[in-house]
């Protein structure tokens, strides 16, 4: 309990929390990122010579 009040209290602690909860979004956002399929088909893409 005491390690919470710390976090959500102290200067110190909120800026741990704002960066942790940046770092878990900015994994949620390239997770998204990069396991998004909307690249077209292989077979819809025109040739170039």
């Amino acid at each position: 309990m005491r390690l919470l009040q710390e976090l959500f209290t102290t200067d110190v602690g909120l800026f741990s929390a704002a960066g942790i909860a940046f770092m878990l979004g900015m994994g949620v956002f390239f997770l998204r990122l990069f396991t998004r399929n909307d690249a077209p088909a292989a077979k819809d893409v025109p040739h170039q010579r």
